[in-house]
């Protein structure tokens, strides 16, 4: 089977369609869940199925430095590894060096660092980022590249931006051809309409599968972040897969969505389930507050996850308070839960022509807050 995108539907900007890959086919717009060292915190791989992703995102940098891609390779892949049958993105381990890492020097090669584990020397370059990328055999291959937080001056911005497209250049020889597998490029540029379009039309010039937005959701806010989708997205191709890395919270998914975007990936779900916090239709509920202790009432009463149908508000908020492992996991599959639930609204709702009103009454129900306390 070849891999392809087909876009299905537009209503607007927001884009409804179809990621193919021999492992299985991505409905997007996509949530991909974030499985950092082969797992999905406090979940099983069958869970997060259950939840509705069909995709995960697994990095590079931690499992190059633990437990080793090549021991991965060895073991039969990460798939198999991890017991996700399903398509596998994988980052370029880029974002994690800048952000980790200690020690790390940047040259036109690549950047050699240190591990946060151990301290042991490392280095990566597009070339050998490709190769670990091969050895742990995901489907989706992120190009290297370097990611500058912002605020930042223009001129460092241009300078990061240009070697990451060289970096792309690279990553795209290295990457050769691989049937089944697709590699997708990075767009950088800051906030800078003219260097994303620059980014844009030189990733365009070597040719991807795909193509990334990178840098964004990096500390720049969401309404800088929504004024770079207004354009950026547009300077991509039409008949390919958006990604917007790390984003992000749910009104920021929707945002990104109803821009043009069509896929994300973000960390908050799960980390959020595992220190209490729970997204629900009418926002945020933190379960550690005293309000939900004598609560008999579920999280969210409209929903099907198994910590709404089975358990109160009173014991999530005993089972957090008391730190007991089974906390971490049902807010964590209510949270993977909820984020799939907007996914599938979306998507009927683009195929439908009715993206407008679908968001205004998911902002609407958001506005409302919290059921009263009893």
């Amino acid at each position: 089977m070849t891999t392809g995108f087909e876009k299905l539907a537009q209503d607007g900007a927001a884009r409804l369609g179809v990621i193919r890959t021999p492992r299985g086919e991505v409905r997007t717009p996509a949530f991909m869940p974030v499985g950092t060292a082969a797992t999905v915190k406090a979940m099983l791989p069958e869970s997060v199925r259950e939840t509705g992703a069909d995709i995960l995102l697994g990095n590079t940098y931690h499992l190059m430095l633990r437990p080793g891609a090549e021991r991965v390779a060895r073991l039969g892949g990460l798939h198999k590894f991890m017991n996700w049958e399903r398509p596998i993105l994988t980052d370029s381990g880029g974002f994690q060096v800048m952000s980790l890492a200690g020690l790390r020097k940047l040259t036109e090669e690549g950047v050699t660092f240190k591990s946060h584990i151990d301290g042991s020397k490392h280095m990566l370059s597009p070339e050998s980022s490709m190769e670990i990328q091969r050895l742990l055999g995901s489907d989706i291959v992120m190009c290297f590249d370097e990611c500058p937080a912002l605020p930042a001056e223009r001129e460092a911005i241009a300078r990061s931006m240009r070697l990451s497209m060289r970096w792309a250049e690279r990553s795209r020889a290295a990457f050769g051809v691989r049937p089944g597998h697709m590699l997708f490029g990075i767009m950088q540029g800051g906030l800078e309409r003219d260097l994303r379009e620059e980014s844009a039309e030189a990733l365009k010039a070597i040719g991807f599968d795909g193509y990334a937005i990178g840098g964004l959701a990096v500390g720049e806010g969401q309404a800088a972040m929504f004024d770079c989708l207004d354009y950026a997205p547009g300077f991509l191709p039409e008949d390919k897969p958006r990604y917007l890395m790390g984003v992000g919270k749910p009104d920021d998914i929707v945002g990104a969505v109803k821009r043009g975007v069509d896929m994300m990936d973000c960390v908050l779900p799960s980390r959020s389930g595992r220190t209490g916090q729970v997204f629900t239709r009418r926002g945020v509920v933190n379960i550690k507050n005293a309000r939900h202790a004598d609560d008999p009432r579920p999280l969210d009463e409209a929903c099907s996850c198994p910590a709404c149908r089975s358990y109160s508000r009173a014991y999530l908020h005993h089972v957090f308070r008391a730190q007991e492992m089974i906390s971490g996991m049902l807010l964590t599959w209510h949270n993977l839960h909820y984020f799939q639930e907007i996914m599938q609204g979306m998507r009927a709702a683009i195929a439908e022509g009715r993206f407008a009103a679908w968001e205004a009454m998911f902002h609407a129900q958001r506005a409302e807050g919290d059921i009263p306390p009893l």
